[in-house]
């Protein structure tokens, strides 16, 4: 079952105008959740930022934060998920062609939840491939990087390239050449036993899992470093690991062909322990 604008609706009766400006120019935005247990991780979080997103490209969101959270377990109930990967989408809206957002008068609400599915386990016991992309990050003057956008050709075009060299990810430099982040997920490295990971600052998406791997990693002593770097420094890296809400913290055994990893280090199983802590406490206490 899906939900749609107000009502949950079978998914082939879940229809959207071919006008609608999300369809047309990818004018709108979105979050992507997860649910564990029947409880959704870092719900207010989320909804916070589908919030900024909206503000940021002047849309006016159809739902109060309340409406949406109790829409998002509604639509999970319905679909009768207890561990599930939620999106929540809200679009322009249906109007004429053209790029003016007055063309469109009501906005297009989705949320969709479906069973999550494991990553396969080797991933997490060997680690996943990366490569440096040749596509750079959009600039943050161009498309603010703060924006969970459904334009997400930049990142497309990314991860072409990583199916293309044979890699799980492609990490995006930006446009003076530091790094960024993947496709869909932070990169985190450990490098003179210090956990680096580009600011906000260098253009990328302040991920809710990047954050609360570094205050986890801040409460374990663990000393983390913020800021800007070349990709030599992952190369010259002992660690190196990737984020987002349904990996969780992925470690990397390889940068293409140049640099090998031995396996999942030590500091990035810790930070995966901590994390999932902090997923069991969050559970235990939205119950």
């Amino acid at each position: 079952m899906i939900y749609l604008n107000n009502k949950l609706v079978s998914r082939g009766r879940a229809r959207i105008s071919v006008f609608d400006h999300g369809f047309l120019y990818g004018d709108g935005i979105y979050e992507t959740l997860r649910a564990y247990d029947g409880v959704v991780f870092m719900l207010d979080e989320h909804v916070e930022r589908l919030f900024r997103s909206a503000s940021l490209i002047g849309l006016g969101v159809p739902k109060s934060p309340e409406a949406i959270k109790k829409a998002v377990y509604k639509t999970m109930k319905a679909n009768r998920v207890k561990e599930s990967v939620v999106r929540i989408t809200v679009s322009r809206g249906a109007g004429p062609v053209g790029l003016d957002p007055a063309l469109c008068p009501e906005p297009t609400f989705v949320i969709f939840a479906g069973q999550f599915k494991k990553y396969p386990r080797h991933y997490y016991q060997k680690g996943v491939s990366i490569a440096i992309a040749d596509t750079r990050r959009n600039y943050r003057r161009a498309l603010d990087p703060r924006i969970k956008s459904l334009n997400f050709l930049n990142n497309v075009l990314a991860k072409i390239e990583a199916k293309k060299k044979g890699v799980y990810e492609a990490v995006m430099l930006n446009y003076r050449g530091y790094l960024a982040e993947g496709t869909v997920a932070n990169i985190f490295f450990i490098k003179n036993n210090v956990l680096c990971t580009p600011s906000v600052q260098v253009g990328i998406l302040d991920g809710i899992t990047r954050r609360i791997i570094l205050d986890a990693a801040k409460e374990l002593h663990i000393e983390t470093r913020e800021g800007r770097f070349r990709p030599e420094d992952i190369h010259d890296a002992q660690e190196v690991f990737i984020s987002n809400t349904t990996m969780e913290v992925m470690p990397v055994a390889g940068i293409e062909k140049v640099k090998k990893f031995p396996g999942p280090g030590s500091v990035t199983r810790l930070l995966h322990r901590a994390y999932k802590k902090k997923v069991a406490e969050y559970i235990e206490r939205e119950r």
